[in-house]
């Protein structure tokens, strides 16, 4: 048996969608929450100059990375300081699934790899997400970024990650003439918190299970601006 937890997603077309969603097993003690802090940000963007880094497999320093998506859209990650093989491995999965995603938009669907790095209710979150675009004929194009990377707790295999989503860089197209809608969603206006609920499967990697976001003027989001 499981307790549900209400949780918010956005649509597409930026609309706020409550979904119930099975989070905490009844017997285990769920982790305090505790408030949303931003961790030290790079002091340097080495993307601005054209630099892509890879994601390190072992302790790296703040460091900013570019995941080239597609022609004209990118995802940029702003990496604290790692220390921890697990860290490195929950962060690697929330870029990945923001990366996968859009690609999955601006190839019409046809690329799925995102959904390796989700399970459970995110997986059906997930695909929701992409399928409003596609059901839409929308697109994207533009700069996502991630930041003020934290991992909030850890119990047994399971974990939550938090970070913040800037996607003021993005426009919505009409994915048949490429060209911007004039009216774009509330999700390309300023930024919020994103909360990822992890899990480490058997074969060591760290999967999405849970997603929920938090927006301004929400207190929690208030440590995305900058």
């Amino acid at each position: 048996m499981q307790i549900p937890a209400y949780q918010w997603f956005r649509t597409a077309g930026g609309r706020a969608v409550l979904a119930l969603t099975l989070l905490v097993p009844v017997g285990c003690s769920a982790p305090v929450a505790r408030p949303f802090t931003p961790v030290d940000l790079p002091a340097g963007d080495p993307s601005a100059s054209g630099q892509d880094v890879t994601a390190s497999t072992g302790p790296e320093g703040p460091r900013t990375e570019t995941v080239e998506v597609a022609p004209g859209v990118q995802v940029v990650v702003e990496w604290p300081a790692v220390t921890d093989r697990d860290t490195i491995g929950m962060i690697d999965a929330f870029r990945d699934y923001r990366a996968g995603s859009f690609r999955a938009v601006v190839t019409g669907g046809r690329d799925t790899a995102y959904l390796e790095t989700v399970q459970d209710g995110a997986s059906r979150d997930a695909y929701s997400w992409v399928q409003e675009f596609l059901d839409q004929r929308r697109s994207v194009r533009g700069t996502s970024r991630l930041y003020a990377l934290n991992v909030v707790s850890v119990t047994g295999r399971g974990a939550e990650l938090n970070g913040c989503v800037d996607e003021t860089g993005m426009r919505l197209l009409d994915a048949e003439t490429g060209k911007a809608l004039r009216r774009q969603p509330d999700w390309t206006r300023e930024p919020f918190l994103q909360a990822v609920g992890l899990r480490r499967g058997d074969d060591g990697v760290w999967r999405i299970k849970l997603l929920r976001h938090a927006e301004l003027p929400s207190e929690r989001a208030k440590g995305c601006l900058r």
